[in-house]
């Protein structure tokens, strides 16, 4: 009988949902110890390249549940400008984008979070920094 740690427990769970190694190990060190509810239901549809939407409580691992796939997505097709997500407010917009750079720091990932009230030149040069994602 094979006993597995809580990283290696935690790969095997994403994995089986479809996620590459090194999202697995990003999810790893976030802490997130296995896929939440949401998660588990949009992840493997969203890495098929269907559209999803999903309704969910605070705090349910949402961002989880559509950044993994961008992400993985970015992984197979790596191009600047990758995707854009909207949402309704500057703190979720600030939220999402934390998300987004903790998930992808181990590949590399360039997030630029664009909200009112931002020195327009400073929001300016970083999507002239070409991110992978805008939020």
């Amino acid at each position: 009988m094979h006993i597995f740690n809580s990283a290696q427990l935690l790969k095997i769970i994403y994995q089986f949902k479809g996620v590459v190694d090194v999202i697995c190990e990003a999810c790893d060190r976030l802490n997130w110890k296995c896929p939440s509810k949401i998660q588990q239901e949009a992840i493997p549809v969203a890495l098929q390249g269907k559209d999803i939407i999903g309704l969910a409580e605070t705090g349910s691992g949402k961002t989880g549940a559509f950044a993994i796939p961008i992400l993985q997505s970015l992984l197979e097709i790596p191009q600047r400008l990758f995707a854009l997500v909207l949402t309704p407010t500057r703190e979720l917009a600030f939220q999402i984008a934390e998300q987004f750079e903790a998930l992808g720091s181990s590949i590399g990932v360039k997030v630029a979070c664009i909200v009112g009230g931002i020195d327009m030149v400073t929001q300016v040069h970083l999507l002239g920094n070409k991110p992978h994602i805008i939020i």
